[in-house]
């Protein structure tokens, strides 16, 4: 059973809950295994019908955990490139969901929890919530979620969030089109779309949703390859190892 992804069904609906409220819903490698397992497991469950994605307490996902990352300086390159490959095979877990899969943004998103919320077919998200892709700020790299950040946005805005790490919030998101609807009562919204889905065909759903993912697969397939090499690599700079330090150390990086 998994430890920090809650899973719950009700009349086809299957939500999938990141659960460490206290670390802000930050991903771990362990939390990373449970939530590809769950998302996979949906390919052959035809009892599901529509996949909600939610995080628990008052935040969706901060991201990585740092204090995961904190670790990536004593591991060998075998390791990180397992690392690596966990987070693609996560991003691309949620992608091939093959039922629609809905984000119920609760609070806010932050790097790779960006990319968990807007990867989804559909994401609803509270007004106060806020976006970013921030690992630049630390000496890292936003590999994985770049590749499907440049598919929905475009490379010229992809480029200037990627770059600038800036944070920003949910209404200019849905003016870029990574937030499908602000809602003052999630819950409620959320519902009346799983109503509308399930009212459609289950067989043409599915077939729609591996068509719009087969087109760009190949392409996919090399960004994301791509993005693992470059993941590894900065993972050995100076400036990877100071971001983490002036993290941890409530400090100004220095970058060399």
């Amino acid at each position: 059973m998994a430890q920090f992804v809650a899973r719950s069904d009700k009349d086809g609906v299957r939500t999938l809950t990141l659960d460490r409220p206290e670390q802000r819903n930050a991903l771990t490698p362990q939390m990373q295994d449970e939530l590809i397992a769950e998302l996979e497991a949906i390919t052959d469950d035809r009892s599901v019908r529509v996949m909600v994605l939610t995080g628990a307490g008052g935040a969706f996902c901060a991201g990585l955990d740092l204090a995961e990352l904190q670790k990536m300086g004593d591991k060998s390159a075998e390791e990180l490139e397992a690392d690596g490959k966990r987070v693609a095979r996560m991003f691309q877990a949620l992608y091939q969901v093959p039922v629609p899969t809905i984000a119920a943004v609760n609070g806010h998103a932050i790097a790779g929890g960006t990319g968990l919320a807007t990867i989804c077919d559909f994401t609803y998200a509270v007004e106060f919530a806020q976006f970013g892709y921030t690992e630049v700020k630390i000496g890292f790299v936003p590999a994985v979620v770049s590749a499907y950040l440049t598919m929905q946005v475009g490379e010229k805005r992809a480029r200037e969030l990627l770059l600038t790490g800036r944070l920003f919030s949910a209404e200019e998101a849905m003016r870029m089109g990574l937030v499908t609807e602000i809602a003052m009562d999630l819950w409620s919204h959320v519902e009346r779309l799983c109503e509308l889905l399930k009212n459609n065909s289950p067989a043409s759903l599915r077939a729609t949703k591996r068509l719009v993912e087969g087109q760009s697969r190949e392409w996919l397939e090399k960004s994301l390859a791509d993005a693992m090499k470059v993941s590894a690599e900065i993972r050995g700079t100076a400036d990877f190892h100071e971001g983490i330090a002036a993290f941890f150390e409530k400090r100004k990086p220095v970058w060399e």
